[in-house]
Formats: structure tokens, C-alpha cells, sequence
């Protein structure tokens, strides 16, 4: 019998905190953090008329439940390409130690009591917001990675949105402002991944995920890619200076950072090895955090 298209409707017998163990690695939390950071750096950088800390508050708890939610739905989705890879295959759902209808179940409500969180205690801008990334994520990227290495690009548009939603929390509305975080995430993203899905391509490959290095196994495509986008994040990363976002030491700091960031890139490109880019992932992790730092210590 195949048992990657036959249901596991079982799990194994575990104790509750083991359970709830799993439950709570569903919802992937160090992703999760990473997103409500630059969330949270989303809604200072759009107050306007004072800081709002319940309002702070409501927002970053709606889009912590909808990175949850998602998360689990995304997993649900993968549960058996997941099983054959090596650095997901201890995940909740190939261990058995949730069935896929408790992951459902458990991603559906997540992601309903977000939206209505978002909805009825923050704004319906940033709930249409969730929406699209729910839609985005759950319903476009996620069944596209097995059809199209495109997926990536896709994928990277519900990816930026939580800086978006921060502000929008804030707000209310789309600006100018609002929309350069969104940029420079979605820009962001595709070193990082790229990175990432260079360093596991076999693994993406034997699960049948069409990620780019492993439709374009020479890596000429990858390389390119990955130092064009480090290319374009740079001047776009210093425009928070330029609209009156950030100040003069965020556009110094901001451009050492970028600068760092695009070297880190070329040289993963001309080296198109897994020990390169996995410096480039560790750069990338620790880019985006610094660089929103920045942006909010520095904010006029």
C-alpha cells in the first residue's frame, strides 16, 4: 500500500503535554515572532496621534492567532511532502502525533477567530489584510510549490504583508509608507528563500517541490535572482529617509546593512554552495530585524 496518498487518520498514543506540544509546533512560533516584530514596528511607524496601546495590543494578538492559523493550514496542505523531507519530517503530521483532521480543524478556527478578531477590535482595512494572506498563503502558494517555481513570487506577497498590517492596525489606511514596508519584506524574501531552497534543493526535489534550483539545477537562474532582488532592496530600504519615515542615522545604518546584505548575495551566487548560503540565510535572518530597528529608534 502507497502511504504517501493514503489518509493517516491515526495518531500514536501520547501524553497531553506532548500533545499540546505538537498543537503548539503547528503554529511554527519562531516564524510567528519574526512576523509580529515587524508587525509591531508596522503600527508605531503609522501612529500618527499618539500611541494606541490597547489598540497595539488587539493588533498584535489578531495577527499572531492569523500567523498561527496559517501555519497550521500550511502544514495540513504539506503533510506528505513534508514526510519526505529530512528537515520536516519530525513536524506534527508525519510524526502522527496530530491527524490531519485536528490540524485542519485546529488551522480553520485560528485563522476564523483572527479575522473577526482583526475585524471587530481593530479595523476592517487589516482584516481584508489577513484575508489576503490567508487567500494568499493557504489557498495560492502552498498548492502552487509542487506545480511551479513561481510559487516563490507569489508566495512572497502575502509574506509581506504583516509590517502592512501594522500599519494599516495603526492607521487605518493604506499610505506611501505603509506600502514601502510591504516592499521591502517582499524584496527580502526571495534572498531568504532562494538561500534556503538552495541549501535543501535535493530534498525539495525528491518531495516534488518545484522550487527554482530544483527546475534550474545549474543555479544560474538562482544566483541571478538572488543578487538582482538584494539589489533592488537596497535603495529601497533608505526611501523610509526620503519620505520623512526614518532619520539620518537609519539612512547610514540602513545602507551598511543593505551593503552587507548584497555582498552576502553576490557571494553566495558565485560560490552556489550550501555552506555560502546558509551564511547568507543567517545574514538575512539577522538583516530584517536590525534594519526595522533601526527604522523605529530613528522614526521622526
Amino acid at each position: 500500500m502507497d502511504t504517501i496518498t493514503v489518509e493517516i487518520q491515526e495518531t500514536k498514543v501520547i501524553g497531553l503535554r506532548e500533545k499540546l506540544a505538537a498543537y503548539f509546533e503547528l503554529t511554527k512560533p519562531r516564524i510567528a515572532f519574526m512576523l509580529v516584530l515587524t508587525s509591531a514596528a508596522g503600527f508605531y511607524l503609522g501612529t500618527e496621534n499618539g500611541f494606541n496601546f490597547v489598540l497595539f495590543l488587539n493588533a498584535m494578538i489578531g495577527i499572531t492567532i492569523l500567523a498561527f492559523g496559517v501555519a497550521t493550514l500550511n502544514q495540513y496542505i504539506e503533510r506528505r511532502t513534508d514526510a519526505l523531507m529530512d528537515r520536516t519530517a519530525n513536524r506534527p503530521l508525519p510524526t502522527q502525533k496530530i491527524t490531519p483532521n485536528e490540524a485542519l480543524m485546529f488551522g480553520i478556527l485560528q485563522s476564523l477567530v483572527a479575522e473577526l478578531y482583526l475585524l471587530f477590535l481593530v479595523n476592517g482595512v487589516t482584516a481584508a489584510m489577513g484575508l489576503v494572506v490567508i487567500v494568499g498563503y493557504v489557498l495560492l502558494y502552498t498548492p502552487l510549490k509542487t506545480k511551479t517555481s513561481a510559487s516563490t513570487a507569489i508566495g512572497a506577497i502575502p509574506g509581506a504583508m504583516p509590517p502592512l498590517m501594522g500599519w494599516t492596525a495603526a492607521s487605518n489606511e493604506i499610505t506611501i509608507g505603509s506600502f514601502v514596508l510591504f516592499l521591502v519584506l517582499f524584496l527580502w524574501q526571495f534572498p531568504h528563500f532562494l538561500a534556503i531552497a538552495w541549501m535543501y534543493r535535493e530534498q525539495y526535489a525528491k518531495a516534488g517541490i518545484l522550487m527554482l534550483p530544483v527546475v534550474e539545477k545549474e543555479g544560474k537562474i538562482t544566483a541571478r535572482q538572488i543578487v538582482l532582488f538584494a539589489i533592488l532592496l537596497l535603495p529601497v530600504s533608505l526611501v523610509p529617509y526620503f519620505i520623512g519615515v526614518s532619520g539620518i542615522f537609519y539612512l547610514v545604518g540602513a545602507s551598511l546593512l543593505g551593503i552587507w546584505f548584497l555582498w552576502a548575495s553576490i557571494k553566495t551566487a558565485r560560490l552556489k554552495t550550501n555552506e555560502q548560503a546558509r551564511k547568507l540565510l543567517l545574514v538575512s535572518v539577522l538583516y530584517l530585524p536590525l534594519l526595522f530597528a533601526l527604522m523605529v529608534f530613528n522614526h521622526l
